[in-house]
């Protein structure tokens, strides 16, 4: 007969558990509306009685538990008596923590369940602890209904004691502050996205991540959108975890601060608190190992007509100990993630700081990318495996106590040994691992800079037809990296083989100790072992890993550590106070370089000899020829150019500056204007106005608020230089720095931004501006003239005119020689009525791209398109088939297949043979034992090797498929489509392809397999138990339904949200020159800031569902493995096999950890599925033309003449747009110089467009010597044609590879064309001549400069047509002048098309074409069209003849 105070201990149990089921049906539904209370309530604050009640219920449940350890350990069994109130405290305990957050703590309310249960444990323990002192004080037996006291019931007595006074004290009424949370509850049952909602849960919400039960109910309703999404917690902000590392590196006292160190201090808090969850989670694990002997026992030894208590006891206790593994384990996961984003945050911040504060000479793009998109996060994914330091030793730690318990001495050090010889054989593989993977680290930032910078150039690449050659580069740098790719992962392949054998290894030489030393073996002790050996597999493969993943992370901070913590560079120049004179600039004698410590340098880049001072509103014109230190002589004003002797210029109030290379933001004309200033609509109009942009404006559809392309791309020249120069005249500072703003517009236009901006609006401004246009010096104060590098003349313009020996004369007579090439019209009065005749502050030049009036087209750059719903089945099977066709993949199952039989085979023989004494010899035992499992080791080789081979080939054929593609496209994807969204596809997504997602879908497979071979052992001892996992693993797909609706928008999110972080940081890169002249830091950090916590909150929230679902899958399954064991304690002896049942049970360990896999990888696989469904987009992009035609290939020869005929030419850019040429008739004869003129909008750039086939002709076509072209290949187009384009490109790489990319030409080819285009001294300056190095852009060269290399490059390719895009318009008119002589000599023979600004520039042409609306309205020789004073040609002749006669 049971003892009937036992009874009444399972009667309270039982009425407790029913309660805690009907409490937590009850509050279900009130979760979302708890959760927004408490956002509302942050004043209820966790009071000190709380942590006591909290506290007594974790120190009783500790107490109780421990008592049953020790009595496992001495006695090798467990009694009911001391099982039971362990489970039950627990149980209390976990519910207290979940009403921990339901509970007004001001109030003192706890739910009555709990009162019950500590006034019943109370008396319980005290009947108990009195009845036993005073038997024994009488030494009295107990009767037998008395259960005895247990040292845990005396230690918890004055505990419970404790919890019973505070629930005889505590109220059950309800508050204002419920009655406050009903109200709020109703008030707030919309809100989602607006807070975090994780930062306001309790404890218990947190345990189980309900918190995002709101999220999940959204996702299932409707897509997800970024603002449905929480805010991330302010503990994971970029600004707090910035602030708290800047913080640990402050208080660091030594010189050079550890970045390590500074981390570690910044984060250990819940870096400890991981670490708890993680020893948790260890001890919780090997529960298992450690008890399952013991029921292995009980299975064989039991008897029909024996208790069934010893073996639901041990149940109970395999299922909380697996409960509070997996609940651990979540926490320990969750909470390293988040340790992560934290610190990537900070990261990514201190990287965008110092690439925006670092002067001189900035970061590389590439390098930006690779430190963000791989360094930081490798440092935030480092906290996943922190802990393995110190897991690591103690695994093995506990491994060796359960060896020790079950099997003796000499066979578990024998273990141990075995165990520390596979690490060590394992530690070569992963120094060639860490090898291998710095030299793919090495070849891959190589070729994402290549990536990043062809992109940029696309536009280049195409018109000269270079794009195969440069693809051809990008694919011998990535064949680089495939070949270390392909080394790394067959090593991998070595390494996951010793993962998978070490257990069969350590088995074999451990069960051969133990017969050799007479050890018996029984089925329990078998099996307890073999589950040992299968959790040490985790050290032995994490040891190697774990060292790799250190050094790899070492590698990693340091080269955050080496950029981050270089040495700041001072700002030189400060925005001093207003002095009492009224001097703006003083310039102090001194010498400035670019390059401070080059070798290859014989003098300074400038050179100030005398002591010069700027008075305020002062206009200082800057000239001087090409190169000759007119753009360093403003930057060492602002302070970019470091000073290497001298005591430096100071600057007195706010600076604008105005860059001779345009930078635009992306965003709205409007925004770029503003500048992060107040709208302010009188001086907004006025700037407008002044800057000739309202005619623009009135082009776009949406007005100021059209949306700019990246870098402007979708803008002309002159449209980019006129908002740059808005934007400096809105800031309304006081000295303002414009470096060449006139060359990128026309006469009308640089007569009028002359006259209103620098006349009119500056006209109490100082302004020092560099000029060209030596017809603007006349109107300044003061005249700073340059030759290499030295200020050679300073002084007022009429002054330095009169000095016959001066470089001013010398550069105006040059100027006067181009003027006079002009030849006025007849003087007459001009009609006003003209249909031709332009306003003044009307423009000519166009963007030689897609026309302006689509206001839409920028739109499409600014948000990613994602996909939606499921990754479509397509995606997969393009994926499996990429290699080999998918051959390989029913091999590489079938290898999995029998490495799972072979495994389960030799378990099961092994647990067989040792359970009955005497059944097979020993040596049968362990021969059978070794060849089994040495087989399934094979099968695991196989496995490997082949799942390399498929991976390796089909990150291969996925790259090659969208880079060719994407070289492919026309030009228009590439003006739509920001190169950092290109580059996060060619750098993320296809690493993540390279090393993640093949791994992970054979995971999926193989976790499936092993998870149905437990599935069939189990219901082969009871048929019972197939049905009860048919119901899990439903429920389990119904969850995972659930969870992945959410989850996958939330992945495709993260893929997207990464993009606008590179691209802010490469645009501010780009401008940081401007933001710091405009002191705009700030505002950009906050735009960093914000995008970094956008991109945080989603990484955040897309990892905790992945932890919601596996909280819940791991209960079922947990919950599953109960019931299992109850089955096996239920079933009688006679039914069961105890062999196949103790292996059961032994499998059956590990099932909550392998479906958590499964549904992981499910999961995981579908959300690493999108970086392929991503590739996949840009490999299907509408290409152009084929580059060849076989069947219609021009002559070699041509074109020999070089004539070009229009017929009929009509073009739009789509169908719903309108025709912007309508109908053009004309005939450009060969070897004749045309000039194409027009206003914005009249189809320029269109009609050369057109010429190159970047837009394909809607109606007629074009001839050159009588062939179609549109018939032909465009790369037996482009190669025939010549061009040089408005905005200067240059590649990063050597002077011989920027002018010969193709090496067709001798390096006398290369001086000659140098000579003439007045290059060749300045390239002599250095030492290694042709093969000095060119920067990343060109920018160790001029625009000047980079202007004349291009030309260079086009007069090399010695081709019969010739078309100049504003060629000149950064030279000064000296060297102008010999360029055009050059020209004229150089294309004698050749048809040049000349798009031009400057007058003398088409005024010698032989004809000149101007167009109108995409109409031909003048075509005829210049001096024709000058009889005509009404022409449109005469009216731009006298506009630049008035605005030169003026000086």
């Amino acid at each position: 007969m049971e003892n009937p105070v036992e009874v009444v201990n399972a009667v309270g149990f039982s009425l407790f558990m029913t309660w805690f089921l009907v409490e937590a049906l009850i509050h279900r539904k009130r979760d979302v509306g708890d959760e927004q209370f408490s956002h509302r309530g942050m004043n209820r604050k966790v009071t000190v009685y709380t942590k006591i009640v909290f506290l007594s219920h974790v120190l009783i449940s500790v107490t109780y538990l421990g008592f049953c350890f020790c009595e496992v350990w001495k006695l090798k069994t467990i009694s009911a008596e001391s099982a039971f109130p362990a489970i039950a405290w627990v149980l209390v305990t976990l519910f207290a923590m979940y009403s921990k957050n339901r509970t007004d703590v001001e109030e003192r309310i706890w739910p009555s369940v709990f009162i019950f249960w500590w006034i019943f444990s109370c008396f319980l323990n005290a009947f108990s602890v009195v009845v036993y002192l005073l038997t024994h004080l009488k030494r009295k037996a107990l009767p037998d209904f008395v259960l005895e006291a247990n040292i845990a019931d005396v230690v918890s007595f004055p505990l419970t004691i404790l919890l019973c006074f505070s629930g005889l004290r505590s109220s059950h009424s309800v508050g204002p502050q419920e009655l406050e949370r009903s109200l709020l509850q109703k008030e707030d049952n919309n809100v989602v996205g607006d807070v975090s909602t994780f930062a306001h849960a309790g404890i218990w919400r947190r345990l189980t991540f309900r918190w995002l039960n709101p999220l999940f109910e959204k996702g299932r309703t409707q897509k997800l959108e970024p603002s449905h999404i929480p805010s991330v917690p302010e503990s994971e902000t970029a600004e707090q975890s910035s602030s708290l590392l800047q913080k640990s590196l402050r208080l660091q006292k030594t010189r050079t601060s550890s970045l390590p160190k500074a981390i570690i201090h910044a984060i250990w808090k819940p870096l400890a608190l991981n670490a708890l969850f993680a020893g948790m989670n260890t001890v919780a694990s090997y529960m298992g190992p450690f008890l399952i002997a013991n029921f292995v026992n009980f299975l064989a030894q039991k008897r029909d007509d024996s208790s069934h208590r010893y073996g639901l006891c041990l149940a109970f206790i395999f299922f909380l100990a697996k409960t509070v593994e997996s609940l651990s384990q979540r926490q320990w996961y969750f909470g390293a993630n988040q340790i992560g984003i934290r610190v990537r945050a900070a990261l990514i911040t201190f990287i965008y700081k110092k690439s925006l504060s670092i002067k001189y000479a900035g970061p590389s793009n590439g390098k930006i990318v690779n430190l963000i998109n791989v360094d930081a996060q490798r440092v935030g994914e480092f906290f996943w495996y922190i802990h393995g330091v110190w897991l690591l030793p103690f695994q093995v730690f506990l491994a060796l106590i359960i060896l020790y318990r079950n099997l003796g001495g000499a066979p578990s050090f024998a273990a141990l040994f075995t165990t520390i010889l596979v690490m060590v054989s394992n530690t070569p593989l992963a120094n060639m691992q860490e090898a291998l993977h710095s030299k793919i680290m090495e070849s891959k930032d190589s070729r994402i800079k290549a990536t990043s910078e062809t992109l940029r150039s696309m536009r280049v690449l195409k018109l000269h037809s270079w794009e195969t050659a440069y693809l051809k580069k990008l694919l011998q740098l990535r064949e680089i990296e495939r070949i270390c790719l392909k080394r790394y992962l067959y090593t991998c392949s070595a390494v996951a083989f010793l993962f998978w054998a070490s257990p069969t290894l350590v088995s074999v030489i451990t069960f051969g100790v133990c017969i050799v030393v007479k050890t018996p073996l029984t089925s329990g002790t078998v099996l307890s072992a073999l589950a040992t050996f299968r959790i040490l597999q985790e050290p032995i493969y994490n040891l190697p890993e774990l060292i790799s993943t250190i050094a790899q992370t070492k590698v990693s901070i340091d080269r955050i550590q080496e950029f981050i913590g270089e040495e700041e560079q001072k700002k030189l120049i400060a925005n001093h106070t207003a002095k009492a004179s009224h001097v703006a600039i003083e310039m102090e004698m001194g010498e400035y370089s670019w390059e401070t410590s080059s070798s290859n340098l014989k003098k300074p880049t400038i050179k100030i000899p005398e002591k010069i001072k700027i008075m305020k509103g002062d206009k200082v014109a800057i000239c001087g020829s090409v190169g000759s230190g007119k753009s360093s002589l403003l930057c060492s004003i602002l302070g970019e150019i470091p000073r290497i002797s001298g005591i430096g210029i100071k600057v007195y109030g706010s600076k604008a500056y105005v860059p001779q290379s345009a930078w635009i933001q992306t965003g709205t004309v409007r925004e770029n204007i503003l500048f992060g200033k107040e709208m302010n609509r009188g001086l907004y109009d006025e700037v407008l106005e002044g800057c000739a942009l309202n005619k623009d404006i009135e082009l776009w559809v949406d007005g100021d608020l059209c949306v700019v392309g990246e870098r402007g791309m979708n803008l002309s020249g002159g449209q980019k230089q006129r908002i740059q120069l808005a934007r400096a005249i809105y800031s309304n500072s006081d000295v303002y720095l414009l470096d060449d703003p006139f060359s990128a517009v026309d006469a009308h236009t640089g007569a009028h931004l002359f006259k209103e901006c620098l006349m009119q609006l500056l006209s109490r401004k100082t302004v020092v501006y560099v000029t060209h246009q030596l017809e603007f010096l006349g109107a300044s104060d003061h005249v700073l003239v340059l030759k290499d590098g030295k200020i050679v003349q300073s002084g007022k313009y009429k002054d330095l005119i009169e000095d016959p020996n001066g470089e001013l004369v010398k550069q105006m007579a040059a100027h006067s020689q181009s003027l006079s090439q002009v030849n006025s019209p007849q003087p007459q009065s001009f009609p006003t009525s003209a249909p031709h005749r332009r306003d003044q502050n009307e423009v000519t030049e166009e963007k030689f791209n897609e026309p302006n009036k689509n206001g839409k087209l920028a739109e499409r750059t600014h948000e990613e398109e994602t996909g939606s719903g499921r990754v479509q089945w397509q995606v997969y099977s393009k994926f499996v088939t990429s290699a080999y066709k998918g051959a390989l993949v029913p091999v590489i199952i079938l290898c999995q297949v029998l490495f799972q039989g072979l495994q389960v085979g030799s378990n099961y023989w092994i647990a067989w043979a040792t359970e009955k004494e005497g059944r097979v010899s020993t040596e049968k035992l362990i021969g059978m034992f070794t060849m089994l499992s040495g087989g399934s080791s094979l099968f695991i080789l196989g496995r490997a090797v082949l799942l390399t081979t498929v991976a390796i080939n089909t990150a291969q054929r996925l790259y090659l498929d969208m880079i060719t593609s994407i070289f492919r496209a026309p030009i228009s994807f590439f003006d739509s489509t920001p190169t950092s969204r290109i580059l996060n596809r060619s750098s993320t997504d296809q690493s993540t392809v390279d090393t993640d997602i093949p791994y992970r879908l054979a995971g999926l497979a193989f976790a499936v397999i092993q998870l149905l071979s437990i599935i069939i052992i189990m219901s082969h001892v009871s048929w019972h138990i197939f049905l009860l996992f048919i119901g899990i693993i439903a429920i389990s797909a119904w969850y995972q339904d659930y969870y992945i609706s959410t989850a996958r928008e939330l992945a495709r999110m993260v893929a997207s949200r990464i993009a606008p972080i590179l691209h802010h940081f490469s645009e501010s890169i780009a401008g940081a020159a401007t933001i710091r002249s405009f002191n705009q830091e700030d505002s950009f950090l906050a735009k960093t800031l914000s995008l970094i916590d956008d991109y945080s909150s989603l990484a955040f929230h897309n990892c905790a569902t992945m932890e919601w679902l596996c909280v819940r899958i791991n209960f079922l399954f947990n919950l599953g493995f109960l019931l299992v064991l109850i089955i096996l304690v239920s079933l009688p002896r006679s039914a069961i096999d105890p062999s196949l049942a103790g292996l059961a049970a032994t499998y059956g360990l590990n099932l909550n950890i392998l479906q958590a896999w499964v549904i992981w990888n499910l999961c995981n696989v579908e959300n690493k599925m999108i970086s392929v469904e991503r590739i996949l987009q840009f490999s299907s992009i509408p290409s152009e033309a084929p580059l060849v035609i076989e069947n219609c290939r021009p002559s070699p020869e041509w074109p020999a003449n070089g004539t070009i005929e229009l017929q009929n030419l009509h073009v739009q850019y789509n169908l719903s747009l309108p025709m912007v040429l309508k109908g053009i008739n004309c005939k450009f004869p060969g070897e004749n110089k045309i000039g194409v003129v027009g206003r914005t909008g009249s189809g320029k750039s269109t009609l050369i467009q057109a010429l190159f086939r970047v837009v394909e002709p809607s109606e007629g076509r074009i001839l050159i010597d009588g062939v179609d072209i549109c018939k032909i290949g465009l790369e037996d187009l482009r190669s025939r044609l010549s061009i040089i384009p408005q905005d200067p490109t240059l590649f990063q790489g050597t002077i011989r590879v920027n002018l010969d990319p193709l090496q067709q030409h001798s390096d006398q080819e290369i001086w000659e064309v140098l000579d003439k285009c007045r290059l060749a001294e300045i390239v002599r300056q250095d030492q290694r001549l042709l093969d000095a190095p060119v920067a990343e852009d060109g920018e160790n060269w001029s625009v000047g400069q980079r202007q004349l290399v291009c030309l260079a490059r086009a007069l090399l390719k010695k081709r019969r047509i010739l078309v100049l895009d504003e060629a000149t318009a950064s030279v000064d008119t000296a060297t102008d002048n010999v360029i055009q002589k050059t020209i004229r000599e150089e294309t004698s023979n050749c048809t040049v098309i000349t798009i031009a600004h400057r007058i003398p520039t088409v005024i010698d042409n032989d004809l000149v074409l101007v167009l109108d609306e995409g109409r031909v309205i003048e075509y005829d020789s210049p001096a024709q069209l000058l009889k005509n004073n009404s022409s449109a040609f005469s009216s731009l002749v006298m506009e630049f003849l008035r605005r030169s006669s003026k000086n």
